[in-house]
């Protein structure tokens, strides 16, 4: 799979925020209801300040004591207007960023089984997904890997 480096700038994400893992067995049910409660529910069209148009899946908080981490479904703010909702800091630096067209579940679910298996230098501060288009569940992606 191919991928190029980037910098990034810090970027704030607000939105709707879990716990889970990859081993916990509701992991997709999990993220799939925040980006059913975050798009259904009119979450985002309430969102103050947005950066851009994009959705954005945050994946931060990397604990691997129990292999969990934190999930952002939400979207890019200059600043938080939404104090009800969750704020995250994705921190400015290195990233490989992976592009995908396809579908949102099984083409980003593919990708990411194949990014795991890239020996990668990450920091695992904040690894996330950038919707740039999402037309009837086919959608054009954006995939950033945190790097030392």
């Amino acid at each position: 799979m191919n991928y190029e480096i980037v910098n990034l700038e810090e970027k704030i994400v607000v939105g709707l925020t879990s716990k889970t893992g990859n081993t916990d067995p509701d992991c997709q049910k999990i993220i799939g209801g925040l980006w059913q409660d975050f798009m259904g529910k009119g979450i985002l069209a309430s969102l103050k300040n947005k950066a851009n148009a994009y959705c954005v899946g945050l994946y931060s908080d990397y604990n691997f004591e129990d292999v969990t981490y934190d999930v952002t479904v939400g979207a890019e703010v200059f600043e938080n207007g939404n104090p009800e909702l969750s704020a995250k800091t994705i921190p400015a630096g290195k990233y490989a960023i992976f592009n995908v067209k396809g579908d949102v579940v099984t083409d980003v679910s593919n990708a990411w089984n194949e990014i795991w298996a890239i020996p990668l230098d990450r920091t695992y501060s904040a690894d996330f997904e950038e919707y740039l288009s999402n037309e009837n569940g086919v959608a054009d992606i954006n995939i950033y890997i945190a790097l030392k």
